[in-house]
């Protein structure tokens, strides 16, 4: 077992407090977005045998176990993160497999370098992902019922945004959302920028369940994302919910701190919320153009005391341990790779003792068993 030494991105959306508060650091004044726990290239989590990834590479089937590798290939399938949403981030959507490959291929043999800005694909992987939140979480996630969006958009009494609650109202479900985020993505940059400027003045004047909007054209003013946003559902999460985002579902993450597990992918379409490209038409591709519930999870316990969040794929299985003090110690030993991350009090894994945001490495097959007092989360795979 490794106890991991993990890097924390600083992006712009990051909260300063979050991430420091849980770990007992003294906060630094800058942004801290992401903590990265795994072996993806661009930031691995280092061990006392070197990071992750070349510890990886150098012995596949001993730390991912023979199952594992048959399954996903000689790389660790997952990333798990601490996520601390400060500010709002970009309105995105991700491919699945089929559509991932195919533009991946497509834009290598365009010859688009993997770092150029306007380049959407970084591999050839899809990204499902799982968030579980740890404070009080705010996102957008799916498609509302185009009925209801048409209410909530003419309730601003906009001039401008009549004509879209007519589409919403005009066209088939699947239709009208199309139509709708379309005209949004592809409207004149000036006019947009006015009737983005015009409705959040009504959103902060109207409050209620107008206000998420308002608060999201504080941070991107004149951003059309503001508009698609209102199309999507507004959801709150209590700690211990979480949310499973498929492939082709708009989100995004508004504010709080939570644990997020993804398919080991960058590969992210934006819908708005963002200067970064947006490439409306490949997005229009991707996007699943129908209304949905967000369908918050709750964790399922097992006989055994491990609480699962349920999800519809193989490369991630997210669950957790809460420990109470003087417990009987869990034996969580698989045949298949794990990190183990505490999230609160202190407990023992295997050799290690982990506090509030340490975390370690367990290769496939390693006898472990957790014992102490706290919570502790255990990422690892379905093969």
């Amino acid at each position: 077992m490794d106890r991991l030494t993990n890097t924390v991105r600083p992006y712009a959306w990051g909260s300063t407090t979050a991430i420091p508060h849980l770990t007992g650091a003294e906060p630094t004044g800058e942004p801290q977005a992401e903590m990265w726990m795994g072996a993806h290239p661009g930031a691995p989590s280092r061990t006392g045998r070197g990071p992750l990834n070349e510890v990886i590479d150098q012995a596949p089937e001993r730390e991912l176990g023979p199952r594992t590798v048959a399954k996903f290939g000689p790389r660790l399938p997952f990333l798990l993160k601490l996520l601390a949403a400060g500010a709002p981030l970009s309105l995105q959507v991700h491919p699945d497999l089929a559509q991932a490959k195919e533009g991946y291929e497509a834009e290598e043999r365009a010859g688009v370098p993997i770092e150029a800005p306007h380049r959407n694909y970084k591999d050839a992987n899809h990204k499902p992902e799982l968030i579980c939140a740890l404070t009080p979480f705010e996102g957008l996630c799916g498609f509302r019922a185009p009925e209801e969006a048409a209410r909530l958009i003419e309730g601003l009494g906009v001039d401008s945004l009549k004509p879209y609650a007519d589409l919403l109202r005009a066209h088939p479900e699947d239709a009208a959302l199309r139509e709708v985020l379309t005209a949004v993505l592809s409207a004149e940059p000036e006019d947009m920028a006015a009737t983005v400027t015009e409705a959040a003045a009504a959103a902060e004047r109207l409050g209620g369940d107008y206000a998420p909007y308002a608060g999201l054209a504080h941070h991107y003013p004149g951003d059309p994302g503001v508009i698609a946003a209102m199309l999507l559902n507004h959801v709150r999460l209590n700690p211990g919910e979480a949310l499973f985002l498929g492939a082709g579902v708009p989100h995004a993450y508004i504010d709080g701190l939570g644990v997020e597990i993804m398919a080991n992918s960058d590969n992210v379409l934006r819908c708005g919320l963002t200067p970064k490209h947006v490439d409306v038409p490949e997005l229009l591709r991707i996007v699943r153009f129908e209304a949905t519930d967000p369908g918050i999870l709750r964790p399922e316990a097992s006989p055994d005391g491990e609480e699962v969040y349920e999800t519809p794929i193989d490369e991630f299985r997210l669950s957790r341990y809460t420990l109470p003090q003087g417990a009987t110690a869990h034996d969580v030993t698989a045949g298949t790779p794990q990190i183990l991350l505490c999230t609160e009090g202190t407990v023992r894994a295997g050799e290690l003792d982990l506090t509030a945001g340490q975390s370690a490495f367990v290769p496939a097959g390693e006898k472990t068993e957790v014992s102490g007092a706290g919570t502790l989360f255990r990422a690892t795979v379905v093969a």
